[in-house]
C-alpha cells in the first residue's frame, strides 16, 4: 500500500478558487451553528435530549473550526466520490463529520439516512446546505439502490452502525475502494483502587446518561474493584436519586424518553432477565417509553460474559478482584472483538498498559473529555471500527482524511 495519494494534494491553506469557496462554505455553515443556532437545537431535540442537543452543536462547531488544520496535517488527495450511511443519532455531528469536512477536498458526496431519522435529516439538510451549497446530496433510495448506484462508483464508502451490515456492504465493493467502518464498543469503565469513587460516579452518570444513554461511547460495563464495589454502588444510587426526568425540550432534565424502539425493548428484555440483581431504578413505561436510570449488579465478569450493547441508561455493573485477571478478561474474545474505548479511574497500571494495546484509553476522565473530530478515533476491534481497501483490512482508530491520505484510490480498479 503507497503512502503516497493518487490524488491532487489539498494544500495547507485553500489557494484555487474550489479550495476557497469550500473553505468559506464550511464556515457559513460554522457561524450559522454560533450565531442562530436555534432552529438546529429545536431540530435535533427531537430525537436528543436539550442537554444532547447543546453538546452535539458545540462539537460540530469545534470540528468546523478545526477542519483547515486537519485537511493541512493529513493532506489528503482529490475524491472525486463519496458515499455514507449515516447513523441514527448525533445526525450533526456525523453530518460534518463524514460530509463537510470531507467536502474540503471531495469532488462529490451523497449520502443515505438512516430510516430511523430519515425525516430530521432531510430537513437537517435542507437547513445546512441552503448556507453552505456544497455537492452534498441526500439520497432517498433503498439500500439496494445505494448500493448499485452510489456506492459502487464511490471511491470512499463510510459505513456507521451494525458490524454484520457493515460486512455485507464490504462484500460487494471493488478491490481498490476505501471503506470506513465506525462501528461501537463495550467501552469498560474501571474503578481501581485509588479512585475518587465520588467523581467516578459522577463521571459515569455523565457518560451513561448522556441522551438517555443513546449514545454510542456509553459504557456497557462498568466493573469495580471488590473493594470500592459497595461504595461506588452507594455513590451512584445517591445521585441518581437527584437526577430529573423531562421531555426532550426541557434544559432542566437529565433524562428523557428512550427515542428509539428497539433500545427500550433491549433494555426492558435485559433488565427482565437480569432483574434479580437491580440495586436501583427498574421501572419501564412502554406507553411513555420511559426507563429510568437503572444499576444492576451482577457476577464478576470472564471472557464468557455477554454484554450487551445499551442505548439505555443501565448501569451494568460487576465486581473484579485483580488487575491482572481483569485485563486478561478485557483483551479476550468479545470484548477484543468490540476494542473500541475504556475508561480507567484509579490506580492500575498493568491493566491500563493491556488495554492501550487494543483501545483509546482515558484516565480519571471520561470518553467525552477526548471527543475531538479532527483527530482518529476508535479502538484495535474489528468490530468497532476498521478501515478497508479490498485486500487489507486494518481495525485501528479512523479518520477520514487521515484513512483518504494513507491510501491509494483506484488500486485494481
Amino acid at each position: 500500500m503507497s503512502s503516497a495519494p493518487a490524488w491532487p494534494t489539498v494544500a495547507a491553506e485553500p489557494e484555487d478558487s474550489t479550495d476557497i469557496r469550500r473553505a468559506a462554505a464550511v464556515h457559513r455553515v460554522r457561524d450559522f451553528l454560533v450565531n442562530d443556532a436555534g432552529t438546529v437545537h429545536e431540530l435535533l431535540c427531537e430525537i436528543s435530549t436539550h442537554r444532547a442537543a447543546a453538546y452535539e452543536i458545540e462539537s460540530t462547531i469545534a470540528t468546523l473550526d478545526g477542519a483547515l488544520d486537519e485537511v493541512a496535517a493529513h493532506r489528503p488527495g482529490r475524491v472525486p466520490q463519496l458515499a455514507a450511511f449515516m447513523p441514527s443519532n448525533v445526525i450533526l455531528y456525523s453530518y460534518a463529520l463524514y460530509l463537510l469536512v470531507p467536502a474540503l477536498y471531495t469532488d462529490r458526496l451523497v449520502f443515505r439516512p438512516s430510516s430511523r431519522v430519515k425525516d430530521q435529516m432531510g430537513r437537517l439538510h435542507a437547513l445546512l446546505a441552503e448556507r453552505h451549497g456544497l455537492p452534498i446530496t441526500l439520497s432517498g433510495a433503498s439500500q439496494r439502490e445505494f448500493l448499485q448506484e452510489q456506492v459502487r462508483p464511490a471511491d470512499v464508502v463510510v459505513f456507521t452502525g451494525a458490524y454484520a451490515n457493515a460486512e455485507q456492504i464490504r462484500a460487494r465493493l471493488a478491490p481498490g475502494q476505501l471503506f470506513l467502518f465506525l462501528g461501537s464498543g463495550v467501552n469498560p469503565f474501571v474503578v481501581a483502587p485509588g479512585a475518587d469513587v465520588e467523581q467516578a460516579a459522577r463521571d459515569a452518570i455523565a457518560i451513561r446518561v448522556l441522551n438517555t444513554g443513546q449514545d454510542c461511547l456509553g459504557p456497557d460495563l462498568f466493573t469495580v474493584h471488590e473493594s470500592l464495589l459497595d461504595p461506588f454502588v452507594d455513590a451512584l444510587v445517591s445521585e441518581l436519586k437527584g437526577l430529573r426526568y423531562g421531555p426532550y425540550t426541557d434544559p432542566d432534565a437529565d433524562f428523557g424518553p428512550i427515542f428509539y424502539e428497539s433500545a427500550l425493548e433491549d433494555g426492558a428484555q435485559f433488565l427482565a432477565r437480569n432483574h434479580g440483581g437491580i440495586v436501583h431504578g427498574g421501572h419501564v413505561d412502554f406507553r411513555g417509553r420511559r426507563l429510568d436510570p437503572t444499576v444492576v449488579v451482577g457476577a464478576e465478569v470472564t471472557p464468557r460474559t455477554h454484554v450487551p450493547e445499551f442505548f439505555a441508561p443501565i448501569f451494568n455493573i460487576a465486581g473484579y478482584r485483580d488487575q491482572d485477571t481483569l485485563a486478561a478478561t478485557l483483551t479476550t474474545g468479545m470484548f477484543t472483538e468490540r476494542a473500541l474505548g475504556s475508561s480507567v479511574y484509579g490506580h492500575a497500571p498493568r491493566l491500563v498498559e493491556a488495554l492501550r494495546r487494543r483501545t483509546t484509553v482515558t484516565l480519571d476522565t471520561t470518553l467525552l473529555s477526548i471527543d475531538n473530530g479532527n483527530a482518529p478515533f476508535g479502538g484495535y476491534g474489528r468490530m468497532a471500527n476498521y478501515i478497508a481497501d479490498g485486500e487489507d483490512v486494518r481495525a485501528e482508530p479512523v479518520l477520514i482524511s487521515q484513512a483518504v491520505a494513507a491510501h491509494r484510490p483506484g488500486a485494481g480498479r
